[in-house]
C-alpha cells in the first residue's frame, strides 16, 4: 500500500495520512472506537493507490460515508467540529487559541455531565459561536453563556449551572488538589489516577507502592520485613506472639495491613506536604489511603491555611468473580507471574477489600465501585465539585468577572 499524505493547499503543508488522527476525530464527533477504527480504515483503502489527497476531499469522503451510514447526528458533529475551528478564543490574558469542542466538550464532562449530555451542549454552543459575526470571542462570553444555556436546560437546569460555576472559579483559584485513590490490589486505581491525570491535566501522580519500593532500598528486610511484601501478606512478618491463639485470620491480615500502612505513612504524608507547599495538584493512589489514617496523611492546617482541596475516595468491586477477572487482566500489564500470585491469596486481598470499604463508610469517605471509568471519573468529579461547594458563595458575576 503507497504512504498515504494530506495535502493542505490553504497552507501549503503536506503531512502523512495518520490514521489514528482520523480516529480521534471520527470518535469526537460521536463514533464508538471500533466504528471509527472500521471507518478510518475503509477510507484508507479506498485511497491505497493514491500519494496524495487534500484535506478538503478527505473531509468530504469522510461526510459521504456517514451519511452513507445513516449517521446525521455525527455528520453534524464532525462538520462542526471543521467548522469550530475556524473560532479564536481569547484568553483573559490576551491570547488567541482555536476553539477546540473536544476540549470544551471534556470540561463539560468534568463537572459531572454524561458524554451525550456533553454531546448537546456542545453542539449549541458551535451553533451559536458559528452565527457571530466575528470569529473571535473571550473565554469569559464562552463560559457565561454555557452557564445561562446550562441553567434554562430543561434536562439539566440550575444545580448543573452551579456546578459549571464553581469549578470554572476553582480552576482560575490558584489552590492545589489533592487526590487520595484508595483500594485493594485490582480494583483499577493505577488506571483511574492515569485517566484523571490525563483528563484534569495533572502532571504530578504517585503511587504508594513505589513509595513502599523506595523505602525498601533504604530499609533492609531484617530491620522491617513488613515493608518488604505485599500488604495483604504483611501479617505472616509480624510477631508470632502477636498473633495470639484466639485471633481470627481477617483481624491479623488487617492487623499487618495496618502496621504495614503506619510505616508508609510518613513518606506518604512529606509527599502531600511537598504537594500543598507547592501548590501543585497531586493524585496519591495505592492500598495504604487508610480512610482511618486521613489525619495522619494530610497536615489538615497547612491545607486550610493554602485551601488545598483535599478529595479521599475508595474503589472497590462488589463482585469477587469481577474482582478476579480484574486481576486476570492485569497479567496484560504487569507479570503473569504477579497475577497468579495475587490469584492465589484472593481471599485475603477479598478480605482486605471488605475491610477498607466498611472503613471509608465509617469514615464517611466516598465509596466508588469501577465498573466503567468513564462512570468513576464522573463520580470523582461530582465528589470534588460537592466539596468545593460547601463554601460556595460567589455570584456568577463576581466569577465570570475574574476569568
Amino acid at each position: 500500500m503507497a504512504k498515504l499524505q494530506v495535502e493542505n493547499p490553504e497552507e501549503g503543508t503536506l503531512v502523512p495520512f495518520l490514521r489514528g488522527i482520523l480516529i480521534s476525530s471520527l470518535q469526537d464527533a460521536g463514533l464508538t472506537f471500533d466504528e471509527a477504527l472500521t471507518l478510518a480504515g475503509d477510507i484508507r483503502t479506498q485511497h491505497s493507490s493514491a500519494s496524495v489527497i487534500t484535506t478538503d476531499a478527505l473531509r468530504d469522503n469522510v461526510i459521504a460515508r456517514l451519511t452513507e451510514s445513516d449517521k446525521p447526528n455525527q455528520v453534524l458533529r464532525y462538520q462542526q467540529r471543521k467548522i469550530a475551528n475556524l473560532i479564536r478564543v481569547e484568553a483573559n490574558d490576551g491570547q488567541f487559541s482555536d476553539f477546540s469542542p473536544t476540549e470544551y466538550r471534556h470540561s463539560l464532562e468534568t463537572i459531572g455531565l454524561k458524554s451525550e449530555e456533553a454531546l448537546q451542549i456542545m453542539e449549541t454552543v458551535s451553533s451559536h459561536l458559528m452565527k457571530r459575526e466575528s470569529g473571535e470571542v473571550s473565554s469569559r462570553y464562552i463560559a457565561q453563556f454555557t452557564y445561562r444555556l446550562l441553567r434554562k436546560s430543561r434536562n439539566l437546569g440550575p444545580a448543573v449551572a452551579r456546578r459549571w460555576l464553581v469549578w470554572r472559579d476553582f480552576l482560575h483559584s490558584g489552590k492545589p488538589i489533592i487526590f487520595l485513590i484508595g483500594g485493594t490490589a485490582g480494583c483499577g486505581k493505577s488506571s483511574t489516577a492515569t485517566y484523571l491525570a490525563n483528563r484534569l491535566d495533572i502532571v504530578r501522580t504517585q503511587s504508594t507502592d513505589m513509595l513502599r519500593e523506595v523505602m525498601r532500598a533504604a530499609i533492609s528486610r531484617q530491620s522491617k520485613p513488613m515493608l518488604h511484601v505485599s500488604s495483604f501478606l504483611a501479617w505472616a512478618e509480624m510477631p508470632r506472639s502477636s498473633h495470639g491463639s484466639d485471633v481470627d485470620k481477617e483481624r491479623i491480615l488487617v492487623d499487618g495491613y495496618c502496621t504495614q500502612t503506619e510505616l508508609l505513612s510518613v513518606a506518604i504524608s512529606a509527599v502531600i506536604k511537598r504537594a500543598i507547599h507547592e501548590r501543585v495538584p497531586l493524585i496519591m493512589e495505592g492500598v495504604h489511603i487508610h480512610p482511618a489514617f486521613l489525619d495522619r496523611l494530610v497536615d489538615y492546617e497547612q491545607a486550610q491555611e493554602s485551601g488545598a482541596i483535599i478529595v479521599p475516595v475508595m474503589l472497590g468491586m462488589l463482585k469477587r468473580k469481577q474482582l478476579q477477572r480484574r486481576i486476570k487482566g492485569r497479567s496484560t500489564e504487569v507479570p503473569q507471574r504477579r497475577a497468579k500470585r495475587y490469584l492465589k491469596y484472593f481471599d485475603d486481598i477479598w478480605r482486605l477489600q471488605t475491610y477498607l470499604l466498611s472503613e471509608a463508610d465509617t469514615a464517611h469517605v466516598t465509596i466508588i465501585i469501577n465498573e466503567n471509568r468513564e462512570d468513576v471519573f464522573r463520580e470523582i468529579m461530582l465528589t470534588t465539585i460537592g466539596k468545593l461547594s460547601e463554601n460556595f458563595d460567589k455570584t456568577p458575576e463576581q466569577v465570570f468577572r475574574s476569568l
